[in-house]
């Protein structure tokens, strides 16, 4: 079996372990989301997705960045970090990291990489920076932001020819709109507890 399908079936493996603990917004996400990046880097530069494979740099340091904010609940504060709603003040800033961090990943695989798909490489990259800090905040519309990224990221992943790792965004893709309802069926029954 050639390494690049020992890489996505690995990936695979982890990503639906990962997406298991998010649905049930249990803490060992961030376990998984620190061990999964590590394959899906070494994979996405063997096919020269260098947006994506950096992303997974950012992945592990967003996942212990999670697992410290998750873990560091204080009973005091535990409201803070239950889901909610993003604030809708947090759009604005959230728009505008969004577009520096696009047009500078943009620039970066432009001038500096032989990327073929750099507009869409850098699109999903930035994206999933603002989803996951949206993660790390439990706020229940980075399961929305997901789903744009799964969308564009299997068309992606199909164009470069990695078949398994794209059918594991198809999935994601779907389970964002599961995740979605069910974090906002859980959000609403700590409200009303």
């Amino acid at each position: 079996m050639e390494l690049k399908t020992i890489l996505q079936i690995a990936g695979v493996t982890l990503g639906l372990l990962y997406l298991y603990f998010e649905y049930k917004a249990n803490i060992y996400l961030w376990v998984i989301g620190m061990i999964m990046p590590a394959v899906h880097g070494f994979l996405y530069f063997k096919q020269g997705l260098y947006a994506d494979m950096g992303m997974n740099v950012y992945y592990i340091l967003a996942g212990i960045y999670g697992w410290t904010v998750w873990n560091n609940r204080k009973p005091a504060n535990k409201k803070t970090y239950s889901i909610s709603r993003t604030p809708v003040r947090n759009y604005l800033y959230l728009g505008l990291i969004f577009v520096i961090i696009d047009l500078f990943i943009t620039y970066i695989l432009i001038a500096y990489t032989d990327s073929k798909v750099p507009y869409a490489d850098a699109f999903t990259t930035s994206l999933s920076v603002i989803a996951m800090w949206m993660l790390s905040r439990k706020y229940v519309e980075q399961w929305l932001v997901w789903l744009v990224v799964d969308v564009v990221t299997c068309w992606l992943y199909i164009y470069k020819d990695i078949p398994i790792t794209a059918s594991l965004y198809m999935l994601y893709s779907c389970l964002a709109v599961a995740g979605y309802l069910r974090w906002l069926k859980m959000m609403k029954a700590s409200d009303n507890a």
